[in-house]
């Protein structure tokens, strides 16, 4: 199995591309299904957040893996594959483990450092396995990413500083609104992560009176007794909208959550953050007199340059470096197992040939004899295949080393089972207008089907 990793985030594409690519927790069963129903999809994990959407797949073939994944988007979005290239990079072998332990270890997010993200990995990686739709390759990956990620976040303090998107909001949309958040009444609505994120920063912001709103009025209860707030029933948000300071809205709503006519009667400035994708604040409400509102996109053009580099980064970013290094190593060692073990097991069949023909040629020796003799010979073979299974193991973890297990292939005419079946699917298979539709680079024109990627290989 090939690991890839097929997103778009804030770095490449639109919010409104993300709002469309984003997968609420209703959907993700059916979207889990439709990738492993694929035939070139063996497993698969859907990371959505409010500023990423990243499939990490485990695939048979590099391009016939590719095409599965991107024909599924396109079906989710109802966009064409050619737009959606434009906007999503693809990451393959070390490439995507390499992605995966930079976006856990906040490396890659809007807000540089930001931790939730273990959180929201965590979630999607239980999700998938939910679903049974993990396997041994994403397993490893998932669990080591996500413990590259708290490495990172603890050993290097990068998220000393304890800015998230919830926060960088909160300070920019204050600046920008004018409104105070300290004493502020403030009316959350969604009690998803973010919305326990949001409650959490207005305590330590000092906010006064909150207010929590959620589809599921039971959840709402359980969040508000946790942080001294008021449960609020969702029918009842317009009546406490005139007697609010802030709106932050964070829920895992496909409409409209807070419309312009909400907000007909008012008595103050009012602050509306929208970090929701899709969107849960109507557009019009930002025309509406006294109103400001700070939604994803506004939030990531104000953050934008914001993740200059510093010694806490640059430590996790050698941090990732060296876990990708030892992951890789790992596998490239792992994979090299079973031509060991068919070269131990062709030596036994000889032993076993050899031994036999032995007893017929000589029945006077008596079964003493012959388990000494049986013993000498395993003893012998034994002793003469240890240094070369070590070695190759050895050589194996090294970059380049599978063409050592290659050549005991070649050598020995070893057959290991199964060690065909990652490259039954040819290049050719690929449908010749999907390929053009990918716009795949040169460099991954000629990639082979197994292996890594040396680089980072977008889908234009």
């Amino acid at each position: 199995m090939n690991l890839l990793a097929i997103g778009a985030s804030h770095r490449t594409a639109p919010v409104a591309l993300l709002e469309r690519l984003a997968v609420t927790p209703d959907a993700l069963p059916g979207l889990l299904d439709e990738l492993l129903a694929r035939p070139h999809v063996g497993e698969a994990v859907v990371l959505s957040t409010c500023n990423r959407v990243e499939i990490y797949a485990a695939v048979t073939a590099f391009h016939g893996g590719l095409a599965d994944i991107a024909g599924v988007l396109a079906a989710h979005t109802g966009t064409d594959v050619n737009h959606l290239a434009e906007h999503m990079y693809v990451r393959h072998g070390a490439d995507a483990v390499a992605h995966a332990f930079t976006v856990a270890a906040g490396l890659d997010s809007m807000v540089l450092g930001e931790s939730q993200i273990i959180g929201q990995l965590r979630s999607a990686y239980d999700a998938a396995r939910e679903q049974d739709a993990t396997g041994r390759a994403l397993h490893e990956l998932m669990q080591q990413a996500l413990r590259v990620g708290k490495r990172a976040h603890t050993e290097t303090g990068i998220d000393d500083r304890g800015r998230s998107v919830v926060s960088a909001a909160l300070e920019i949309g204050s600046a920008r609104s004018g409104v105070p958040v300290d004493g502020a009444t403030v009316l959350v609505i969604g009690a998803g992560a973010m919305g326990g994120l949001s409650m959490a920063t207005l305590r330590r912001a000092g906010a006064g009176r909150v207010l929590i709103a959620n589809r599921s009025f039971d959840k709402a209860v359980r969040l508000a007794d946790a942080y001294d707030a008021e449960a609020v029933r969702m029918e009842a948000i317009a009546d406490v909208l005139p007697h609010t300071d802030i709106v932050m809205s964070a829920t895992a709503s496909t409409g409209i959550v807070l419309r312009a006519t909400d907000l007909s009667v008012r008595r103050n400035a009012l602050l509306v953050l929208d970090l929701a994708v899709p969107r849960d604040v109507d557009a019009d409400v930002a025309h509406l007199p006294g109103v400001t509102v700070l939604d994803m996109a506004a939030l990531q053009e104000a953050l934008r340059g914001d993740g200059d580099d510093t010694d806490a980064e640059s430590a996790a970013r050698a941090i990732v470096a060296a876990e990708v290094d030892a992951f890789a190593s790992r596998r490239r060692s792992a994979e090299v197992a079973p031509t060991v073990a068919a070269l131990r097991a062709r030596a036994d069949q000889v032993m076993e040939s050899e031994l036999e023909r032995l007893a017929n040629k000589c029945p006077e020796l008596s079964a003493a004899q012959s388990a000494e003799v049986r013993h000498t010979v395993h003893r012998v073979v034994g002793q003469l295949l240890h240094q070369p299974s070590v070695r190759v193991r050895q050589l194996a973890a090294e970059p380049g080393g599978e063409q050592y297990a290659a050549a005991l292939r070649e050598l020995f005419a070893l057959d290991v089972a199964g060690l065909s079946a990652t490259t039954a699917t040819s290049n050719s298979a690929v449908d010749h207008t999907t390929a053009e539709a990918l716009q795949v680079t040169g460099a991954v024109a000629d990639l082979p089907e197994q292996g890594s990627v040396g680089h980072g290989v977008g889908l234009r």
